[in-house]
């Protein structure tokens, strides 16, 4: 496109994505007294996150997270909030960054477990796990809305 065409066009700023993603489905390179291949029952063969809510205190864990989902449509942008939200985006009055929820979101056998944890990894001392439940799915989920994240702190 040649600029005095390109000058005519006006647009939003922002990204629209689309992807496929796979966790571990096969399971990982890690092998031990905890994780291990998929076909072994006894172990776990996916990704593990976990989190801690404060300093010095217990984990939030999904574990065993793998499977395959896909979606059309995720937009990210940055969208000034200054008025709203019952009078305190008025207060805020700021930049926030706007994650646009895709229409669908296609899930394959996508498996995880919810637990706590002692510690954040099962190879730590004193490691103790209580699975609280598992998560299994498959088809398509329709989602609609915005996300909004709010910055803190000065950059």
């Amino acid at each position: 496109m040649e600029d005095g065409a390109l000058a005519r066009v006006s647009g939003q700023g922002g990204i629209y994505l689309s992807g496929d993603v796979s966790i571990n489905e096969m399971g990982g390179p890690i092998e031990n007294a905890y994780f291990g291949r998929c076909d072994e029952t006894s172990k776990k063969c996916g990704a593990r996150l976990a989190y801690q809510f404060k300093e010095d205190g217990g984990w939030m864990v999904l574990d065993d997270l793998r499977g395959n989902f896909s979606f059309e449509g995720l937009t990210l942008r940055v969208r000034e909030i200054n008025t709203g939200f019952g009078g305190d985006g008025e207060l805020f009055n700021r930049d926030v960054v706007e994650l646009g929820l895709p229409d669908n979101v296609r899930f394959n056998d996508v498996q995880f477990k919810i637990a706590t944890s002692s510690t954040a990894r099962p190879t730590d001392p004193g490691f103790q796990q209580t699975d609280l439940f598992s998560v299994e799915m498959q088809g398509e989920v329709i989602m609609e809305g915005n996300l909004l994240i709010f910055p803190t702190g000065n950059p």
